[in-house]
């Protein structure tokens, strides 16, 4: 696995960074506040609510994995990064040369476009700095709201439900949207003004 050059990245309203331990106190703020909606979709919130002591141990968890090139998940903050608004990710579970992006956001903020944006974001970024060939998002058929994001940025809808093994290890069907560089290219993402930074925090 190739490792990822971005680290950060500054949208109009949002930065999207890679995890740190010392966010640990306010993600655990976010997901907590956002228990209840979050169930019905994300298989890993079983989980919660997790200790302090617990979530510090995931976060470093996901630095190291970020590091290591095992996995890519980022932090959704405001632009002050006082606030988690969400997460994402350029998840390495669907074969070479491409990624997927999955993201939540705080039940608070839901219906402000907050993860249209970030996955914007994240598909610039897959296309044009890590050289991905093909990008995948996987929704719940029973979940509009998650289904307008691909939908909004030009994602092509694969035909059926398709099955696939979620974070639990669980065997479900999902609804499958592909944008590959072809698709990239005729979309309007590549107009999206964006920064990205490195691990150092060279803007790319």
């Amino acid at each position: 696995m190739s490792l990822a050059r971005t680290y950060r990245m500054e949208t109009e309203r949002l930065v999207i960074r890679c995890y740190q331990p010392n966010d640990a106190a306010m993600v655990k703020k976010s997901i907590d506040e956002s228990l209840e909606h979050l169930l019905p979709w994300m298989p890993w919130a079983v989980h919660e609510p997790e200790t302090l002591d617990a979530k510090i141990a995931r976060m470093r968890n996901f630095r190291g994995q970020f590091d290591m090139g095992l996995d890519y998940l980022f932090g959704i903050f405001d632009r002050d990064e006082k606030m988690l608004i969400g997460s994402t990710g350029l998840h390495t579970r669907v074969g070479k040369g491409a990624r997927e992006i999955g993201y939540w956001i705080h039940v608070n903020h839901i219906n402000k476009g907050y993860a249209t944006e970030a996955a914007s974001a994240l598909t610039k970024v897959g296309f044009e700095i890590e050289g991905l060939q093909r990008i995948q998002i996987h929704t719940d058929p029973k979940n509009a709201r998650s289904q307008k994001v691909p939908e909004k940025l030009g994602y092509q809808l694969q035909p059926g439900l398709h099955p696939t093994i979620d974070s639990e290890g669980q065997k479900r069907e999902v609804v499958l949207w592909v944008m590959d560089k072809g698709d990239y290219i005729k979309s309007n993402i590549p107009r999206v003004n964006i920064k990205a930074f490195d691990v150092v925090g060279r803007e790319i």
